[in-house]
């Protein structure tokens, strides 16, 4: 015992400095941690200060050039996530801390015992530790408040620009002067050589990368000019042969044939800027030249391809606005014109602003090109496009008249009298603007159409699935009410940023905007964000297709080959359907942000719910789950349960699916198929036994009956050898010698046909046999004397009747101890009122 305590004590001092030691190992590696996170996140607020200073010293110096301040507000907004991200930093270590001192605890007061030293040393530790994470974060807000009070300085001076754009006013007299011809001149020879040079540069240096982006560019164009042909040649160009092309067809190839261009040509021209930016082929200026020039030419062919789709001076039976074709033509030409000559002004703008040029040339280029578009606004008004029946040309509805009077009047007006930033405003945007938002409307047309009762039916795809996949007139309408709803979203991210823009709004603010609503809207504590939401959305219907794919998969290449009886793949697919909408449900739940966690207190009222109000909704869930593990019964039993009797066609987790053999469809809940006693005809396998009761006369030999039925039955060749059938000798009846047939199917389903048929036989061959299948009759004697009227009424409805039951007799399908059939004797006086006499056979 000595020496077991000896060992003892020796264990535990060769145990004891362990803990210590990782302790103190502990602690120092913790500390050194904490200082290099404080150290790191006060190094990056540091840098992100200094950024600031220079964003600031920018903004004063760029405070008249409204794309340098959009890109500074940028910069900025990056910034200021950097400095958030900075400030969540400190939180795990800040929690660190305060679990940590709360573990300490306070403080001894005075006169009390003291505490160790190591306590002593690690709060204060921690302490100033926390001090300095609190001083950072007070420096990433101030940061943060600064960053703000930088951004809404930039929203005032864009805003300060965009007004004194539009309400500066200029001397006409002076940019017309003799100066502004000479300025022209030295623009042109400046251009020209600036032009000259890049030329020789590429020529020089770059010739082999500028002929291989030049030809990767063609290459590009002629990729979308054969693909486009060959996918949407049928809404590029309207069918010259069509006599009368409905509403619908008409909105539609107007509005494709305008927008498919027009995004293959802008897709051309990002294609070649790519090529000719990573080629190195462009330079700084002639790069800005490049750009301007395509977008100006896609504005110029947008118009005309819009102007031409929806007049189509060539083809009046496909014109969406009724005029006749000598206006159309005009009208064409006035807006292609127009689109040209601003096209023109603004590429002149930006080679003005590149080269540095006078303020006289700009306001003489301005002025020209808003008064041309405001004369020929006015020149469209007094257009008379409409002919009557009497051969009379008829103007436009006055309310348009008056709208285009006023634009180019005011537009004119505005030129005059030297506001030249306003009126190229009104011009660009009454030309630009009006055209987005006349194809927009188009497509919105386009959209509702296809959407209506039979419009997508009407469309060639629609046909196409019609006859492909032979679908009926409802689910194409659900299919065109979808492409609608996508149309429409289509039409809503293409134009909405493209109006932005025309309105003053550079990329830059689309960008800012984009992630903005990608990172989400907080309310309260709560952090919405939609594009979360989309792709939980997203994710949930991937999910759901992905799932109802291996359903079909599984069914149709797994328990199909493996021979599975029918209502067990279809408890699988069920059990499956089910297993993956809630993986789906949980995984989009997921994508879309949403803490699962939070879900408990959901679950909580839900429990509550159960408790009260939701009782028979879960019972019959969960008796669901239990008639699909436990199949006491499958789709395509036939089953009964109380006074329902039919063949099971779906079980889902809620109710069952009974057809009824009158073909009405009961849902009955699955609570009462686990409560109730259920029968099942065809639950292990089909076979099963009937019945058929039948009754002969008295004076039958009933040995002769027995041989005949057992030869009738026999003979049947749905009747199974074996178990063999047979004929039971049941009772005496009160007017007949009561027998049935009994006989096994290996096909239950099928008793009714068999049933018929040997009843059939019965009666068909008893009537040869000479056996008479009685029923009973009751005599009524009526005692006294009777009006001849009254005879007469009663005598025929005694024939009635007996001819009724002779007729029940011939056709009767089952025959239970005889069928019961009033059949009344005539009237016979003498006899006693009421008295009946015994049953007879015959008739």
């Amino acid at each position: 015992m000595l020496i077991f305590l000896r060992l003892l004590a020796l264990t535990l001092c060769l145990i004891a400095p362990v803990p210590s030691a990782n302790a103190q190992q502990v602690q120092p590696m913790a500390a050194q941690q904490a200082s290099e996170v404080v150290a790191t996140q006060k190094a990056v607020l540091d840098d992100l200060a200094r950024q600031i200073d220079v964003v600031e010293k920018q903004i004063d110096n760029n405070a008249d050039t409204d794309g340098k301040l959009l890109e500074l507000r940028l910069e900025l907004e990056e910034i200021q996530s950097r400095v958030l991200s900075s400030g969540v930093a400190f939180r795990p270590r800040l929690s660190e801390i305060n679990a940590r001192l709360e573990q300490l605890g306070t403080p001894p007061a005075e006169g009390q015992p003291p505490e160790s030293e190591l306590v002593s040393k690690e709060r204060a530790a921690l302490l100033a530790e926390k001090g300095d994470i609190n001083v950072l974060i007070g420096n990433a807000e101030d940061l943060s408040i600064r960053v703000s009070g930088l951004i809404d300085k930039i929203a005032t001076l864009r805003s300060d620009l965009f007004t004194r754009l539009l309400t500066d006013r200029y001397n006409l007299v002076d940019a017309f002067g003799s100066e502004t011809l000479a300025d022209g001149q030295r623009e042109v020879q400046n251009v020209y050589r600036s032009i000259a040079a890049w030329l020789k540069f590429v020529f020089n240096f770059k010739f082999h990368a500028f002929l291989a982006a030049g030809f990767l560019a063609l290459g590009f164009a002629a990729l979308l000019l054969i693909g486009g042909r060959r996918l949407f040649g049928r809404f590029l160009e309207p069918d010259r042969d069509a006599e009368d092309p409905s509403y619908l067809t008409r909105l539609s190839v107007a509005f494709w044939s305008t927008l498919l261009p027009t995004l293959a040509l802008a897709a051309f021209f990002a294609a070649t800027a790519f090529l000719f930016n990573y080629f190195n082929v462009l330079r700084g200026d002639i790069g800005t030249f490049l750009r301007s020039l395509a977008q100006e030419v896609l504005m110029i062919f947008g118009v005309n391809r819009l102007a031409r789709a929806a007049l189509s001076p060539h083809l009046p039976n496909w014109r969406l606005v009724h005029v006749e074709s000598k206006p159309a033509r005009w009208l064409v030409a006035m807006a292609t014109a127009m689109a040209t000559v601003l096209g023109i002004s603004v590429f002149l703008s930006e080679v003005n602003q590149q080269m540095g040029s006078p303020l006289s040339l700009t306001i003489a280029r301005s002025f020209i090109a808003t008064s041309f578009v405001a004369v020929l606004f006015i020149l469209i008004g007094l257009i008379h496009p409409f002919r009557t029946q009497e051969g009379n040309w008829r103007p436009w509805p006055s309310w348009l008249r008056v709208f285009l009077f006023a634009v180019g009047g005011f537009t004119l007006a505005a030129a005059l009298l030297g506001y030249i930033g306003l009126a190229m405003f009104v011009s660009i945007q009454v030309v630009v603007t009006g055209t987005l938002l006349v194809l927009a409307y188009i497509g919105f047309l386009s959209g509702r159409a296809i959407s209506d009762e039979g419009g997508f039916a009407a469309t060639i795809f629609g046909r196409r699935l019609a006859a492909g996949k032979k679908l009926d007139a409802t689910t194409l309408d659900q299919i065109g009410l979808g492409v609608g709803i996508g149309i429409n979203l289509l039409i809503l991210a293409i134009f909405v940023p493209l109006v932005l823009l025309t309105w003053g709004f550079q990329i830059g603010d689309l960008r800012a905007w984009a992630h903005r609503f990608s990172t989400g809207v907080q309310i309260g504590s709560i952090n919405i964000s939609f594009t979360g939401i989309l792709t939980g959305i997203l994710v949930f219907v991937g999910g759901y297709l992905l799932t109802r794919w291996f359903q079909g998969w599984l069914d149709g290449s797994v328990m199909a080959r493996g021979r599975i009886d029918t209502g067990v793949r279809n408890s699988i697919r069920t059990v499956v359907g089910y297993a993956g909408l809630a993986i789906s449900g949980l995984i989009g739940i997921s994508a879309a942000g949403l803490d699962l966690s939070n879900l408990a207190l959901i679950a909580g009222g839900l429990s509550l719910g159960i408790g009260f109000g939701l009782q028979n909704v879960v019972s019959n869930f969960v008796s669901g789950l239990i008639l699909l593990a436990e199949r006491p019964f499958k789709a395509g039993d036939w089953v009964v349960t109380g006074a329902i009797q039919g063949t099971v066609k779906k079980i889902s987790v809620r109710a069952t699916e009974i057809e009824t053999f009158q073909r009405q469809t009961v849902i009955v809940p699955n609570s009462e198929l686990i409560n109730a006693a259920v029968g099942n005809w065809t639950h292990r396998n089909k076979l099963g036994r009937i019945d058929i009761p039948i009754g002969v006369g008295y004076g039958s030999d009933p040995r002769k009956v027995h041989a005949i039925l057992m030869e009738l039955i026999k003979a049947h060749p749905l009747v199974l050898k074996n178990p063999e059938p047979a004929v039971a000798f049941t009772a005496f009846g009160a007017s007949s010698l009561d027998f049935e047939v009994r006989a096994f199917l290996a096909d239950i389903t099928t008793l009714m046909r068999v049933q018929n048929d040997v009843r059939f036989a019965i009666v068909e061959r008893f009537a040869e046999e000479g056996i008479e299948i009685p029923f009973p009759r009751t005599d009524v004697e009526v005692r006294g004397v009777v009006p001849v009227r009254f005879e007469r009424e009663a005598s025929d409805m005694i024939s009635e009747k007996a001819a009724a039951a002779d007729s029940r007799v011939e056709s009767q399908e089952e025959v239970a101890g005889g069928s019961v059939l009033d059949n009344v004797d005539p009237l016979s006086s003498g006899a006693p009122a009421g008295k009946k006499t015994p049953p007879r056979s015959g008739n």
